[in-house]
């Protein structure tokens, strides 16, 4: 793809976490020439260091502290529980007038944990951006990851509106639609549509690993697709989930608690033979994946 200049949004951008999302927004900020300089910073050295020889920050640094220093807009992209301790630890070196944001699918417990830390004259934009693959680390990202996909915002009513304007424009500019959302009503949106289906298809392929020797040596000889998908899902950053299922238990465990009660519902459908009722939910359900496919989200 050529390169497509637009105008600078920020002159300075601060990466906190070098992963999936944190290195894709950085691939594609550099690409289109959002920020005059991309600065990073992730625990490990190793990460650091590989995130500079791909090129896609100008500099690292070997603390969150100092990477954010003169920064007009941190980006935190670290797993959701370790999202308020590291807001904490740079808070004294945000300046007057930047802006953070985040980009964990839980916004709740993030709003809770990270707005005391904010100090006078720094703005909190929360955001999650809808987008992900299972795989992980600075070499996993690309410039492409968020171009039509969905970015959520969720200000809270006090929030700057010039901040959460640019901070809108930036998710535009990498190729996102833009929806805004309350921090409670999003959590229980995304509990449905991500963090079950991830539950689920860790799940059934904890449960292939359970069976007996022979049994699970066809089970992964001959995956099908269905299969294939969910070992696909469930190889996704298990602390990045193990933080969203805690940060998001109550949403999670209601959405959980309804599709028990319509798992419960089919086994009954099956168990008598009840032929009209499965034909009719699997009717319903391929309804709903012809929609998705019509959104443009497939």
């Amino acid at each position: 793809m050529a390169e497509d200049q637009e105008k600078v949004l920020f002159q300075r951008v601060s990466l906190i976490g070098l992963g999936l999302i944190g290195s894709s927004l950085a691939r594609a900020i550099k690409r289109r020439g959002l920020a005059s300089e991309i600065v990073g910073y992730a625990r490990s050295k190793k990460t650091r260091e590989t995130a500079l020889g791909l090129g896609f920050i100008d500099r690292a640094e070997e603390t969150a502290a100092t990477a954010v220093e003169g920064a007009n807009l941190v980006v935190i992209a670290v797993p959701v529980g370790a999202t308020g301790a590291i807001v904490q630890e740079i808070a004294p070196a945000l300046s007057v007038g930047a802006i953070v944001t985040d980009v964990g699918s839980v916004k709740g417990a993030v709003v809770e944990a990270v707005a005391p830390h904010i100090p006078e004259g720094v703005h909190f934009v929360p955001g999650h951006p809808v987008a992900g693959t299972e795989e992980s680390g600075p070499e996993a990202g690309f410039a492409e990851l968020f171009e039509g996909r969905w970015c959520i915002i969720t200000p809270s009513p006090g929030s700057d509106a010039g901040a959460v304007a640019r901070v809108e424009s930036l998710w535009r500019a990498v190729g996102s639609e833009v929806d805004q959302m309350d921090p409670q009503h999003h959590d229980m949106v995304l509990a449905i549509t991500s963090h079950l289906p991830h539950l689920i298809a860790y799940t059934i392929v904890g449960t292939a690993t359970d069976l007996q020797n022979h049994l699970q040596r066809e089970v992964i000889k001959f995956a099908a697709g269905g299969f294939r998908d969910f070992t696909r899902i469930a190889a996704s950053d298990p602390v990045m989930w193990r933080d969203v299922f805690l940060a998001n238990k109550d949403a999670v465990l209601e959405m959980l608690g309804r599709f028990d009660e319509d798992l419960t519902a089919l086994q009954r459908a099956i168990r008598y033979e009840d032929g009209a009722a499965l034909e009719e939910i699997f009717s319903r359900t391929r309804d709903i994946r012809r929609s998705i496919v019509e959104a443009g989200q497939a």
